[in-house]
């Protein structure tokens, strides 16, 4: 599926999309293929692709290592607030971690990811999308 196609289907700008499949690639998550029958493909069964892995290889989730405010103070631990927001990142971390995007198409929830654009069993007869590696 090309770039222009994925832009389209998920609504989003080519440009930002682009951006997106190229972080995706580096990261492994796809692979592309150039020419008039090229496109995007996944490298990884749906199951074993983590929400995480895909956050990170777009913009991965900030933690905190030393103070934001760089406090003298506090240059060899964090404060207590800084620490526990550190440590609800890396919680949301491991949630994500946990999560597959497999899981996220299973889930029997009312809402689809993407506002309904991929089905959960691909019946949608707008978009025809091939999500196997």
């Amino acid at each position: 599926m090309t770039a222009q196609e994925i832009a389209r289907i998920t609504q989003s700008p080519p440009g930002y999309m682009a951006k997106i499949l190229q972080g995706l690639g580096r990261a492994s998550v796809v692979t592309s293929q150039r020419g008039p029958t090229g496109g995007f493909r996944l490298n990884h069964e749906l199951d074993a692709i983590s929400v995480l892995d895909v956050i990170n290889a777009v913009d991965p989730l900030p933690r905190i290592h030393k103070c934001p405010l760089g406090l003298e103070a506090h240059k060899d631990q964090l404060c207590s607030l800084h620490s526990r927001i550190d440590h609800a990142l890396l919680e949301v971390e491991r949630s994500f971690g946990d999560t597959t995007i497999g899981d996220l198409l299973r889930d029997p929830g009312a809402s689809y990811p993407l506002g309904g654009v991929i089905r959960r069993n691909g019946s949608d007869p707008d978009v025809d999308v091939d999500l196997a590696p």
